[in-house]
């Protein structure tokens, strides 16, 4: 059966409702295929098909595959920011704090594999298409660490010979090994000992 919509036909516009909702699927369906495979092992029309929608439905809302990935990355940074963020709270200890936000980030990891797949298979490439965009998500991912830092370094001692860049570095990092970690190898490792194992950066860090 085609599946070709009579609303996703060329030369109509999608009403908004349907337009959000084909948008939605063609994220979820690239999400799921881009994170096992690579972009690269990936076609238009795997995505379409995945979807249940048009193969014009694609390039109807994203314009090219290059662009799909592209608009993917920031939607999946996005829901990984705001989840970060969630937990902030001024009266908070900023150790429980920072052990709340990578609890965030490790469920923001089982929501969501495919899309840490993704990060991790094509961040490191080059020369890589998406370089500046990933510079740019890294940055905003990078700040909300670092600023929990900050509240950290504002209460208690820290080492100041440990740069701040390679610290924070070093979170954003094994946030994204530790959880894919225990995805693919160590599914039976819980969420607490995954976000303990992140925490003893922490614990060198403070000096008490």
């Amino acid at each position: 059966m085609s599946t070709v919509d009579p609303q996703e036909t060329p030369g109509r516009k999608l009403r908004p409702a349907r337009t959000n909702a084909t948008r939605q699927r063609l994220f979820e369906a690239s999400m799921e295929l881009i994170g096992e495979r690579g972009a690269a092992g990936v076609t238009v029309d795997e995505i379409a098909a995945a979807a249940g929608v048009s193969k014009g439905s694609v390039y109807y809302n994203f314009g090219s595959k290059s662009d799909l990935i592209a608009q993917l990355l920031r939607h999946g940074v996005d829901i990984m920011l705001g989840r970060l963020q969630s937990i902030a709270d001024p009266d908070a200890d900023p150790l429980d704090a920072m052990e709340a936000m990578l609890g965030q980030a490790m469920d923001f990891m089982d929501e969501y594999p495919s899309f840490a797949r993704l990060w991790v298979s094509e961040n490191w490439k080059t020369p890589n298409e998406w370089g500046q965009l990933f510079a740019e998500l890294r940055g905003e991912l990078i700040a909300v660490i670092g600023s929990a830092l900050e509240s950290v370094a504002a209460k208690y001692p820290v080492d100041t010979r440990v740069a701040r860049g390679s610290l924070e570095a070093a979170m954003f990092g094994a946030i994204f090994v530790v959880g894919l970690d225990r995805q693919t190898y160590n599914p039976e490792r819980t969420k607490e000992q995954s976000v303990a194992a992140v925490m003893t950066i922490m614990h060198g860090y403070v000096l008490r």
